[in-house]
């Protein structure tokens, strides 16, 4: 394997990686040579299998930091970046943040009060789903950690678009995300960081397992797709892969499909 980051002192910060699409990628950037940080909120009891993942990093001759902290909390945001500049040291740069956060309420739109979605349901997911990105852009930002070609990536899906039913909130917190994106992709430009959403075809992860009804939507889903199956987190990792190499620096403000045609039908 092509290691492509190797002795480059990047580091890639990923929020949200301790499982799914976030882990996956954290893997591959992993294997190419990339430092990596993962920024991740867990409890005890998910520790043990969580570990056993993060120690895979021994074997790929980089450096790397896991923080099992509240990534939205303004006041632990401080710590963290406190942290990762005592980490990078004078030379290492972020080539890349990866935004993973999967903190969402399902919830239906009809229904008894504490059953179905509230105002306060859709700030909650918007802020760890959508706002948070343009936080945690800003803050690595105003610390000049950036490399002079940075990327920023988020994960977003079909229901920025689409209603699902019991997605309400998650679904809007995409579209804003996708926003957010567009506006980074725009302002940020001047100072060499470019940025992108992946929109990930129908991944059986541990967030998607949490959506009611997902067992029906992976049938149809198997059904619709050219190539008749479901994302991996390997297929969407490899794209972050892509999108972090120097010959992908002209893509920019871009909503990028990617499960293999699924978007089609």
């Amino acid at each position: 394997m092509v290691r492509r980051f190797e002795n480059t002192n990047y580091w890639a910060i990923i929020l949200g990686g301790s499982s799914g699409l976030g882990l996956a990628s954290a893997k591959k950037l992993a294997s190419e040579g990339m430092n990596i940080c993962i920024i991740h909120r867990n409890s005890r009891a998910e520790m043990e299998k969580i570990t056993k993942e993060f120690d895979l990093f021994k074997n790929e001759n980089i450096k790397y930091l896991t923080l099992n902290k509240d990534i939205l909390n303004p006041i632990i945001q401080q710590d963290i970046i406190l942290e990762l500049k005592n980490t990078l040291g004078v030379d290492g740069k972020i080539k890349c943040l990866l935004h993973s956060i999967a903190k969402g309420n399902l919830k239906p739109m009809i229904g008894d009060k504490n059953e179905s979605l509230s105002t306060d349901d859709f700030a909650i997911t918007l802020q760890a789903m959508a706002t948070s990105l343009y936080d945690w852009t800003k803050l690595i930002f105003n610390e000049n950690l950036f490399a002079e070609d940075a990327r920023i990536l988020a994960f977003t899906s079909e229901g920025s678009s689409k209603p699902i039913n019991n997605y309400g909130a998650v679904s809007a917190a995409k579209a804003a995300l996708e926003a957010i994106s567009r506006n980074i992709a725009l302002e940020f430009a001047p100072f060499g960081l470019r940025s992108n959403c992946i929109q990930a075809g129908v991944t059986d992860t541990r967030s998607f397992q949490m959506i009611p009804g997902s067992e029906e939507i992976k049938e149809h889903t198997i059904k619709r797709n050219p190539f008749k199956r479901l994302t991996t987190p390997e297929d969407v990792a490899n794209v972050v892969s892509l999108l972090c190499t120097d010959e992908a620096a002209w893509i920019n403000g871009c909503v990028i499909p990617v499960d293999g045609g699924e978007h089609l039908s």
